[in-house]
């Protein structure tokens, strides 16, 4: 009978998020609506397990390496950021890169309301995971009347392009 000693050690495997590349146009689309409707929940420990233990993001001006850092970026966002919420579309694919638009709507803690348009570049692994994050992004104040992102996207909206302005 053999002993723990003598086992080999166990290696652990990778938690998977599917759908996994290469993507095609379908599987694309889903990993989309998964990373909005995750970033939705504002929930900064949950966005963080669809990305690399070690990934890494560009988001503006700021540079992030690994989950620790996503949860202590995402954590300060959404708190400076109030009745934060997002739309994506897809913009391009091929194998395991998509490239996003997105839109965005909060208010700061001033009671301004800004609406964010920006690109993302993403880079996943084998097992789905995010590994890289290039996000460009600009804000334009919005007067709480011009608002049009009210919360998370209903079932029957997705895949609904979104508009440019």
């Amino acid at each position: 009978m053999e002993n723990a000693r003598s086992r080999p050690e166990e290696v652990a495997v990778p938690e998977g998020r599917p759908p996994y590349p290469p993507f095609t146009l379908e599987t694309a689309r889903q990993k989309v609506q998964a990373a909005e409707d995750a970033w939705n929940t504002r929930d900064p420990h949950r966005v963080a397990l669809a990305y690399t233990p070690d990934s890494v993001w560009r988001n503006r001006d700021r540079f992030v390496t690994g989950r620790e850092e996503i949860v202590a970026f995402l954590t300060e966002k959404w708190q400076r950021e109030q009745d934060y919420a997002l739309r994506k579309s897809l913009w391009d694919f091929h194998g395991d890169r998509i490239a996003v638009r997105f839109q965005y709507e909060c208010h700061d803690a001033d009671g301004q309301w800004w609406r964010s348009y920006g690109n993302e570049l993403w880079e996943f692994d084998e097992h789905g995971l995010m590994r890289r994050r290039e996000a460009s992004i600009n804000d334009v104040a919005i007067g709480e009347a011009d608002r049009r992102i009210f919360g998370p996207r209903p079932a029957d909206e997705h895949g609904t392009d979104i508009p440019l302005h």
